[in-house]
């Protein structure tokens, strides 16, 4: 059998992409509770993630990042999503800027904590893939796309984006 790079290197990335997931999965979170969702995009519905990138863009968004990342994802072999639930998990602590969990759902905040466990989990995924040598990057972008595309279902409002590429240069670094 021969394998040829391009397969191989394609293959690789799929397989760091599911070992990333399973690391944003396992990453350590407030209470035990679990609000992060990710996915995996490729070929057509990573195109969609583009053009949504794209119409941001262009509808006056406050900054040029939309276009130039959205470059990024295109030249990428795949892109994860990793975005958190908003819900509340019972803390009280008032870091939301309510004064408790209760008032915090009534005004429809963000729990400090959502926040928090999506950071710990985008790096325990990323260093996935540097420890796998994936040329990757964290885009709110992307994730900004994703939310407003609803790829992530309903109840996820934050996200970022984490396109992969193996390439003889990194594709991430000189950007304009």
């Amino acid at each position: 059998m021969i394998v040829k790079s391009n397969e191989s290197e394609k293959n690789a990335i799929m397989n760091i992409a599911n070992l990333m997931c399973l690391a944003a999965r396992t990453a350590p979170k407030a209470r035990g509770i679990d609000n992060i969702v990710t996915i995996i995009l490729t070929d057509k519905e990573k195109e969609g993630l583009v053009n949504k990138m794209i119409e941001v863009a262009n509808s006056g968004y406050r900054t040029n990042t939309f276009l130039r990342d959205s470059e990024c994802v295109r030249k990428s072999a795949a892109i994860v999503i990793i975005g958190t639930k908003i819900s509340t998990i019972g803390l009280d602590c008032g870091f939301c800027g309510f004064e408790n969990c209760k008032k915090c759902e009534e005004m429809k905040g963000v729990c400090a904590y959502n926040s928090g466990d999506l950071g710990i989990a985008l790096g325990s995924a990323v260093s996935v893939a540097a420890d796998n040598r994936i040329d990757n990057r964290i885009i709110y972008t992307a994730g900004y796309a994703a939310v407003k595309n609803n790829i992530l279902g309903d109840n996820i409002k934050i996200a970022f984006g984490v396109p992969l590429s193996a390439t003889g240069k990194n594709i991430f670094f000189d950007r304009k």
